[in-house]
């Protein structure tokens, strides 16, 4: 583990290799899994915010299950999450492009300039999660046999798991953090 400022880090995010293969996995983590999206309290409000610009992104699967749930929901652990279609299929915010690859609707308004947020943190960072503690957040490289594709393409571009999510480390932990981050990668030699 790996000590920078209130977090730890675990040496799997500088010895693990990591870069996402759409074409292999389809976007299997915005529609697999038993929960939403992991939210931070922020967040619910940004999703309120945003609701009706993405919503013309959005399937009309989707539209009913924010219609129906909210624009995030309380899951089964008592998180804060983002609804799913149906109660157990994909994510709300989940679209389909035309070879049937998952993509954040979010992040689609996002990158067309209708909105300010991105995408929660956690779709954001992933497959780094977060646990908050009392005193500190464990930060962890999640390995999900979903992501074997993502696992041998990172190992084959030689992509280690915190440089392919630096720009979500920085918006969740600022530059000088990530810069301490690189800093132990280099000093660890991985």
């Amino acid at each position: 583990m790996i000590a920078i400022d209130n977090t730890l880090v675990s040496d799997d995010l500088l010895e693990k290799r990591f870069v996402c293969d759409l074409a292999a996995c389809k976007g299997a983590c915005c529609v697999e899994g038993d929960s939403g999206a992991p939210l931070e309290d922020s967040e619910t409000k940004k999703l309120e915010d945003v609701y009706p610009v993405v919503k013309s992104y959005m399937t009309k699967e989707g539209i009913k299950a924010v219609e129906k749930q909210g624009t995030w929901v309380i899951d089964s652990d008592g998180d804060k999450v983002t609804p799913l279609v149906g109660g157990d299929k994909e994510c709300a915010y989940t679209g389909f492009d035309e070879k049937g690859i998952a993509y954040c609707t979010i992040e689609r308004a996002w990158k067309d300039g209708k909105v300010k947020f991105r995408k929660p943190v956690s779709c954001h960072l992933y497959p780094v999660r977060i646990t908050k503690h009392a005193t500190f957040d464990a930060v962890n490289y999640e390995s999900w046999n979903i992501c074997k594709p993502a696992c041998a393409c990172g190992e084959k571009l030689n992509v280690p798991v915190y440089v392919f999510v630096k720009d979500a480390l920085i918006v969740k932990y600022g530059k000088d953090w990530y810069k301490k981050l690189e800093l132990a990668a280099k000093e660890k030699n991985v």
